[in-house]
């Protein structure tokens, strides 16, 4: 039961916002009474805990499938845009600006746990561009992860629509491999945007 709490949890949480859903709106979807789930969970604060752990897990085994199957590097970070997109599109506000409005002290951790999984991801891919020939070899990868987490991170938290972030954040991917490509890579981004947009 604590396991189908938190999955309905997050889908609302995802859907409709931290703030706005209550633990009566989880038990109505839900079929079952508020006193159950306050059985598994004493407080609100830590069912989105609870939640947002279960979606980071979610993102980041999505993330490993799509690295698994060998796109080269551009193409990798298109397909985990997608997934971004997919993911979150019925939602109108943004979670993560929600999160660090509403519940600052669970985004001190969401944030402090993205870090370390991003970092690794963008630098992995960074790595496997470089060595496709996509990413120039010169570059500093360490300032570039920096650049691009920051760029991306920043959007998160400080714009509340979750549309308007999606449309930005597909600008700073193409910002960001614009600045590493070489001019193959130019073309791989040039064909990866054209199979976004369509």
């Amino acid at each position: 039961m604590k396991e189908k709490i938190i999955s309905k949890a997050s889908e609302m949480f995802l859907k409709l916002g931290f703030k706005s859903v209550t633990m009566d709106d989880i038990a109505g979807e839900m079929c079952i009474s508020k006193k159950t789930i306050y059985k598994y969970f004493c407080n609100k604060e830590l069912l989105i805990e609870e939640s947002t752990t279960t979606v980071h897990k979610e993102i980041h085994e999505i993330i490993n499938t799509i690295i698994s199957k060998n796109y080269n590097a551009i193409e990798e970070n298109f397909e985990i845009r997608k997934m971004f997109k997919e993911m979150f599109q019925s939602s109108d506000d943004s979670p993560i600006y929600q999160l660090k409005k509403h519940y600052p002290e669970i985004y001190e951790i969401v944030i402090a746990r993205e870090i370390n999984e991003c970092n690794t991801t963008f630098e992995q891919n960074i790595i496997k561009g470089i060595q496709q020939g996509y990413y120039r070899e010169n570059i500093n990868i360490k300032n570039y992860i920096q650049f691009y987490y920051n760029l991306v991170f920043t959007i998160k938290e400080n714009i509340s629509s979750e549309k308007e972030g999606q449309q930005i954040e597909l600008e700073v991917l193409e910002y960001h491999t614009r600045a590493m490509a070489t001019p193959a890579g130019v073309i791989e981004l040039e064909k990866q945007l054209l199979n976004y947009t369509k």
